[in-house]
This record gives C-alpha cells, sequence and structure tokens, in this order.
C-alpha cells in the first residue's frame, strides 16, 4: 500500500509530496528553497525510515523544482519529468532571479514520462496521465487501486491552475480536466500542488471554471 506524506515549502505555499510504502520513498515536486526546509524534507524521511529512490516532476515551474539541486546532492536523484516541460526546468535559475528567489541549477532528467507510464514501488504503481495546460509538459499520477491523483497544479479545491504563464492555455487544460480526470470516479482524492485537498466528485459539483 502507498502513504502521502506532504510538506508545504517555499514562498509559493507549494505542496511537497512523498509517496512510499514504508521502505522506499518517491519525491514529487521538492520545492524546499532553503537550508532548514531542505533539512526538514530529510527529517521527515529519516524519522519514517524511508530511502528516496526516486524524484519525479508533475511540471518545471520554479516553485517546484528548488529542491532538485538539494535532492540531488543529498541522494543523488535527477528528475523524472515530461520532455515538453525541459526548456522550463532550464530556465528556472532565471524564473527565480525575476522573483528574487534564488534557484540553483537542476541537474538533467534522469528520464521521461509521458502518457501510459507507471511510476511504481512494491507497495503500489501511480500511472501517468498527460494533462497540459498549466504547463507544456504536465502529468498527473494516478494510483487506481487506491483512489488517489497527485495533480501538480491542475485541479484545485474549487479553482484550476493559471494559465496566464509561458506555455499555459486555459482551454487545453479545461479539456484535459474534463478528459483525463473528471472521468475517474468521483471518490478519487486529489492531491494538489498548493492547497488543501479535494476530490473529482466536489469540483465536478461546485468548481466555478468547470461546472457545465
Amino acid at each position: 500500500m502507498l502513504h502521502i506524506l506532504r510538506h508545504t515549502f517555499n514562498p509559493f505555499q507549494e505542496n511537497t509530496y512523498v509517496v512510499h510504502d514504508g521502505g522506499e520513498a518517491i519525491l514529487i515536486d521538492p520545492g524546499c528553497w532553503n537550508t532548514d526546509e531542505e533539512t526538514t524534507l530529510a527529517r521527515s524521511l529519516d524519522d519514517a525510515g524511508l530511502t528516496p529512490v526516486k524524484l519525479v516532476l508533475t511540471h518545471a515551474h520554479i516553485d517546484h523544482v528548488l529542491g532538485n539541486a538539494a535532492m540531488h546532492q543529498r541522494y543523488g536523484l535527477r528528475p523524472w519529468m515530461h520532455r515538453n516541460d525541459l526548456p522550463l526546468l532550464e530556465a528556472a535559475p532565471r524564473q527565480g532571479h525575476v522573483y528574487g528567489i534564488p534557484c540553483e541549477p537542476s541537474p538533467g532528467p534522469e528520464g521521461f514520462l509521458d502518457e501510459g507510464d507507471t511510476v511504481e514501488l512494491s507497495g503500489g504503481r501511480m500511472e501517468v496521465l498527460f494533462v497540459p495546460g498549466h504547463a507544456p509538459g504536465h502529468i498527473v499520477l494516478h494510483c487506481r487501486e487506491q483512489g488517489f491523483v497527485i495533480g501538480g497544479d491542475v485541479l484545485f479545491r474549487e479553482s484550476i491552475g493559471r494559465t496566464d504563464l509561458p506555455g499555459g492555455d486555459t482551454a487545453t487544460l479545461l479539456h484535459h480536466i474534463r478528459e483525463k480526470l473528471f472521468t475517474l470516479p468521483d471518490d478519487t482524492v486529489v492531491y494538489p500542488g498548493h492547497g488543501p485537498e479535494t476530490t473529482i466528485g466536489h469540483e465536478k459539483r461546485v468548481n466555478p471554471f468547470l461546472r457545465g
């Protein structure tokens, strides 16, 4: 069985997830941006007796990659991601300069993920869904057996990811939410990149961007 730990990091209040099976762990979107936050993440792994074996990015906006360099230095991990977001990953230090947030260059990808691929631990697996619109290479990780998704910045509680950044497109995002996420069971839990968790059914009923 897979278990989920969440930390909220950096000035953007980004949710970093640790998906684990009690022994090994997958780090998703490490947003820790300073030594204190890096230590918080490392201590939580140590306290739980977890060994991180893979780093996965839902997308490569700066708030989701600030900890990539530290995770590479500490654990030797390099990110798995969709190839369409590689330009964003490479531009992260420049994004940081714009926001006044130091961002060390990320190590290059370990490999690329696309629709239908799986990310696995002994306790379960998550299927990759390709859901662009917020970012050109945005992916979502869906655990069908346990009924949850790690959703990045696609779908929030009663909101959606912004589409005014380079590579964003509102029509594309709404189309993929309806086609890829709203076809999942209503009780599927969504763990978003910002804010509290929600469910597919709740968003179908009340999300003002998607009603009707």
